[in-house]
């Protein structure tokens, strides 16, 4: 890969025009973390895999089944495959006015990709006409409330102490510009963890705050949420919930439960005595949530592998429950849809094997093919959860999403 550096002047404006210029290549993705520098984008017309090259990617919530002796049956509205990874053939690493791009000079001439991020850096942001998208719920708010206290009754027998229970909202025959969306959405809910991906004619628009992992050295991080309450109308209002939030037993002990799982699960990757809570239930701040989120790390063993830390800690915790195992056998019994790439992870490799993953939650999912376009929203189920507001947790995580899609009902 050939690396040239160049200065850009907004970087708003560059990397939109960027994405659409290159909208029709099979594999698009964009990590985009708002603020913290840089944005990255690569694309590619090839699956190829290349050592020593960047692997960009993901995992879907069903590579489960990979890992563990589990199925699921439930139907899949997008169809995302269980992974994915390629090596870009173009890469740009994006600063706030300066670029790197790393490029196979095979594919793409230097002299022609100057040219274009000239163009690119002067030229007006496309716009799309406002879509308006009306969702609907796979599950009845009824059906939802009978399961909250199924599952609390499963909670009750001790056969799981906590467990993250989704639903599915969908659309048919739906045409949507998934870049404008994209772009709107992220406007809406600017979040650290936010990503464009294009996998061929299925697409991801996630807003999300969490990370599940990232590595750097021999240090991994995993920095699980649980624990959520609204935004308040006023200064003093928003600083209440926060309180609110903070001294919450219900939404203290979710997060708490994680944490554990988080531990357990590096403990089998990580040198002796190496793993360690470094936050627990602190409060983060976002534009329609404030959330408390936990920061758990290690040190890894000299002899673990990427593979090998996927099957320790996939899926995360915070979008399973616990145990765990048993956690995922009653989701695929309560859910009645397919999370597919809902609850998985996006995110890259280097080249010198650091990583950084999110989880895919606050996303909006399409077909351009099949023209279906999905949302889903979930929660955390214990033994102190009310099942009506576990329903209006949902809906409030829902809300950017709402207001992108044009709903106010």
């Amino acid at each position: 890969m050939k690396k040239i550096s160049l200065k850009i002047v907004n970087r708003e404006v560059f990397q939109q025009n960027l994405i659409y210029h290159f909208k029709d290549v099979n594999y698009l993705f964009f990590f985009n973390s708002n603020n913290e520098n840089p944005n990255i984008l690569a694309v590619s017309n090839s699956e190829k895999v290349v050592k020593n090259n960047w692997k960009i990617g993901f995992i879907s919530y069903d590579y489960k089944n990979h890992i563990e002796q589990l199925s699921s049956n439930h139907t899949d509205n997008i169809s995302f495959p269980d992974e994915f990874f390629f090596s870009p053939q173009l890469l740009v690493e994006i600063f706030e006015h300066q670029i790197i791009i790393s490029f196979d000079d095979k594919i793409y001439d230097e002299t022609d990709l100057k040219t274009l991020v000239h163009q690119l850096s002067s030229q007006e942001v496309k716009k799309s006409e406002v879509l308006s998208v009306k969702m609907l719920p796979v599950v009845t708010k009824e059906n939802y409330l009978k399961n909250v206290v199924k599952l609390k009754n499963h909670i009750q027998q001790g056969d799981i102490y906590e467990i993250n229970y989704c639903q599915e909202y969908v659309a048919n025959k739906v045409q949507i510009n998934p870049i404008d969306t994209y772009f709107k959405l992220n406007k809406k809910s600017p979040t650290p963890f936010s990503c464009y991906v294009k996998y061929n004619d299925k697409f991801l628009l996630c807003a999300s705050p969490e990370r599940f992992m990232s590595k750097i050295g021999t240090k991994i991080l995993s920095q699980p949420i649980k624990g959520t309450i609204k935004r308040g109308a006023t200064l003093q209002e928003d600083e209440q919930l926060k309180i609110q939030l903070q001294n919450d037993p219900k939404e203290r002990s979710e997060n708490m439960m994680i944490v554990d799982l988080v531990r357990n699960d590096l403990s089998k990757i990580a040198t002796q005595n190496s793993v360690k809570v470094e936050e627990l239930c602190q409060i983060y701040t976002f534009p329609q949530v404030h959330q408390l989120i936990s920061a758990i790390s290690a040190e890894l063993k000299p002899e673990v592998d990427f593979k090998s830390i996927v099957h320790a800690l996939f899926p995360m915790g915070s979008m399973t429950g616990a145990p765990k195992i048993r956690a995922m056998e009653l989701i695929e019994q309560y859910e009645v849809s397919k999370r597919g790439l809902y609850s998985g992870t996006v995110g890259y490799i280097k080249p010198n094997g650091d990583f950084d993953f999110n989880v895919v939650i606050r996303s909006i999912l399409y077909n351009s093919s099949s023209k279906k376009l999905a949302y889903f929203v979930g929660g955390a189920i214990t033994s102190l959860s009310e099942p009506e507001k576990e329903y209006e947790e949902c809906l409030l995580k829902a809300k950017a999403i709402n207001e992108v899609l044009r709903l106010n009902d």
